[in-house]
């Protein structure tokens, strides 16, 4: 049997970095850093490619062009390998994995996202586990030799999760990330343990494509007590804007005043797209159970269901991003194009 060819990405992030012995000060490593710092990597056996951005960045100053280079180098090497890592910064990780999770269209095989909260030369880096189960996630099969992992997913310490379902929960902790809403893809322990019926698998047999438009006038408004008629017309006057992930209380509540529902109804007439995301990390918008609810629905606000705020953004992003309609944007709200959401 062949070694299975997995490649690496390197974006930036924390798993990347390495101390300056003279200034102490961290800055990216190459791919013989890596073998150095992780020498375990060679008793895998895999034929490992690495490509690294030119310009390593800090996961802060992740954009939609930094997806486009991502996607862009998985669309060239995606013939010539069995699976995908990437690393990646934690603050906007599972961005990433929800940008490329619509981006990567037909995709059949792995692209595992991970990172880490400590330096991989640090003696205690969780680095090193996150990247070794990272890999061989990448290069686990089905008793039939097809992909185990056939989407993005992210790995993290103790857990895989489906990318687009998962929220950066601790900016400590090693378990840093958590999916509320959708169970975990694999559990990590002695071995790995893949929960197969909760992993994504696409019908479609046609190839990969990658969707690279991705519109970026779009933005996120948080509801909050004392919030004003004035603040929240001005946000929904930006000019250019398309879409809003607004960010309601509990099952999608708002405030049930007059003016917030004239305001949304004002927008959406204009043909502004607004989704209802409720601010909790567990559970979704069911806007019939409270009047509270219901009143942004008559609106014209559309349910998130129980989709992430990561998700929902860019998932605005990518449909607005391939010329559709407001109308068509809201419909496709209301259905999974890549197990995003609970419908």
């Amino acid at each position: 049997m062949s070694r299975p060819k997995i490649c690496v990405i390197y974006t930036g992030g924390t798993i990347g970095m390495i101390e300056d012995a003279a200034t102490g000060a961290l800055h990216p490593f190459d791919f013989d850093h890596l073998l150095a710092s992780v020498p375990k990597i060679r008793l895998l056996d895999y034929d490992i490619r690495y490509v690294q951005f030119e310009n390593p960045i800090d996961s802060s100053n992740m954009s939609p062009e930094q997806w486009c280079e991502i996607a862009s180098t998985i669309e060239d090497y995606y013939d010539r390998a069995d699976g995908f890592v990437v690393l990646h910064g934690t603050d906007t990780m599972a961005y990433t994995a929800s940008a490329l999770s619509f981006m990567l269209e037909n995709l059949h095989k792995p692209v595992i996202i991970t990172g880490s909260q400590l330096p991989i030369g640090e003696v205690r880096t969780d680095g090193e586990e996150n990247l070794i189960t990272a890999l061989q996630v990448a290069a686990a099969t089905t008793h039939d030799g097809q992909p185990m992992v056939q989407e993005v997913a992210i790995l993290f310490e103790d857990y895989l999760w489906r990318g687009n379902r998962s929220t950066k929960m601790s900016a400590d902790n090693f378990n840093a990330f958590k999916s509320n809403n959708y169970p975990p893809l694999a559990r990590i322990g002695l071995s790995i343990h893949f929960r197969e019926e909760a992993l994504y698998r696409n019908a479609s047999n046609r190839p990969l494509k990658v969707r690279r438009e991705l519109d970026r006038n779009v933005m996120f408004i948080t509801l909050f007590p004392g919030i004003t008629e004035a603040t929240l017309r001005h946000q929904l006057a930006t000019p250019g804007i398309k879409g809003v992930v607004l960010k309601t209380y509990g099952a999608g509540n708002g405030p049930q005043q007059k003016w917030l529902a004239d305001a949304l109804r004002e927008a959406t007439e204009r043909g502004v797209v607004i989704v209802n995301s409720s601010q909790c990390v567990n559970g979704g918008v069911n806007a019939a159970i409270y009047a509270t609810g219901n009143h942004l629905a008559e609106a014209g606000v559309v349910s998130g269901h129980d989709i992430t705020s990561e998700a929902a953004i860019t998932k605005m992003m990518y449909l607005f991003g391939e010329g559709l309609s407001p109308e068509a944007v809201r419909r496709y709200f209301d259905c999974s194009l890549c197990g995003e959401v609970t419908i």
